[in-house]
């Protein structure tokens, strides 16, 4: 990401405006983790399921899987490490080695138990960019959805991460649960200096069809929330608009507009799935988008470039069969979250659940 200066006063960044030239891969190294989160992809329906991960031979078959992809593609790779917690991983520190000694750009999604301030800056002196921590909620409902003392402890992560030269992002799932802290959480990430704060919807699973907020619930968290982003707008921390419900937002509110003379059949922004990302899972099964049960190959036995163009991929990239979005002027822009409405419905083409437009 080109990042401006601290204190720039950039109000915020959307997913549309960073890294274009970079393919984004987020790579599932180990399914061990230290919580329980109750919106866990991994143990939402089954807790005592077996841990998977990758040896180190299969990492190295990954990475190079990805680069070679990226020379086709001519993209810049760029490496989400997540899990799990991945620096659980025996082969963790191994790993982060290679992609630095090959100049391979990468930021970790991980929890804050195993951080201290050694341990960031040994990640940063390997070249991570960003460790990526998240917020649930408030003390009382944050250590419900993950686990006692996980809410003080990521706060107090924070000054660790940003100390050893590191940018800390802070992400929140939003559902009915934490909808109403919203504006707390902010408030308290930007009194902790946090780099970076972006938060997308909790995606239904197992028999959960809801993401517990109606639309015009969901709108007013946009609303609340973008009332914080303004009152911190000077603040250290930038705001992604990571949700793409924003831009139907920032569409009524007269900040975002069309604009001329762009190409009719180009997608210039909304969800990244059969675009410029995809995830890797520990057994080398790819997915179009971790929020959802879209696979589409194996990374350790297909060619990532023959997945990314090829027919399984595709159908995540027939933006007419989107049912309400075609129909929208916003299509080129926006879509919602598909995750969250296959999460609902089981359909990735079906209308958002928390969209409130109306079309005629």
């Amino acid at each position: 990401m080109n990042k401006q200066p601290r204190n720039s006063g950039v109000l915020f960044i959307s997913d549309g405006d960073q890294m274009k030239d970079v393919f984004a891969f987020q790579i599932h190294i180990t399914e061990e983790c230290d919580q329980r989160c109750t919106h866990c992809y991994i143990f939402a329906e089954n807790n005592n399921i077996e841990i998977r991960r990758m040896d180190f031979d299969q990492m190295m078959t990954v990475m190079n899987n990805c680069l070679e992809m990226c020379s086709k593609l001519d993209r810049d790779p760029y490496f989400y490490i997540t899990g799990g917690d991945p620096i659980l991983h025996k082969d963790f520190w191994k790993f982060l080695e290679v992609l630095s000694e090959n100049c391979i750009r990468f930021s970790i999604m991980g929890n804050p138990f195993h951080l201290n301030e050694d341990v960031c800056r040994s990640l940063s002196d390997l070249g991570c960019e960003k460790y990526q921590l998240s917020i649930d909620g408030m003390r009382d409902t944050h250590d419900t959805i993950r686990k006692k003392g996980s809410f003080d402890a990521t706060l107090e992560k924070i000054k660790d991460i940003r100390s050893a030269g590191m940018d800390c992002a802070i992400m929140t799932t939003v559902s009915g649960l934490n909808a109403d802290e919203m504006p707390d959480i902010i408030d308290t990430v930007v009194a902790h200096h946090a780099d970076i704060f972006s938060f997308s919807r909790y995606c239904p699973t197992g028999n959960e069809k809801t993401v517990g907020l109606t639309p015009e619930e969901y709108r007013k968290v946009l609303d609340s929330c973008w009332k914080r982003f303004e009152a911190h707008k000077d603040s250290e921390t930038w705001f992604n608009l990571k949700d793409h419900l924003w831009k139907l937002y920032l569409f009524e509110e007269g900040m975002f507009s069309i604009p001329d003379g762009l190409e009719e059949d180009v997608i210039y922004d909304g969800c990244n799935c059969g675009n410029n990302h995809l995830t890797i899972l520990p057994d080398g099964n790819v997915y179009a988008c971790r929020r959802m049960e879209s696979p589409v190959g194996n990374a350790l036995e297909e060619s990532l470039y023959d997945i990314f163009t090829g027919d399984r991929m595709n159908c995540y990239r027939r933006y007419d069969d989107f049912k309400k979005c075609s129909k929208c002027e916003l299509l080129r822009f926006c879509r919602g979250c598909p995750a969250v409405a296959y999460g609902g419905t089981g359909d990735f083409y079906s209308a958002d659940p928390q969209c409130w437009k109306v079309l005629p």
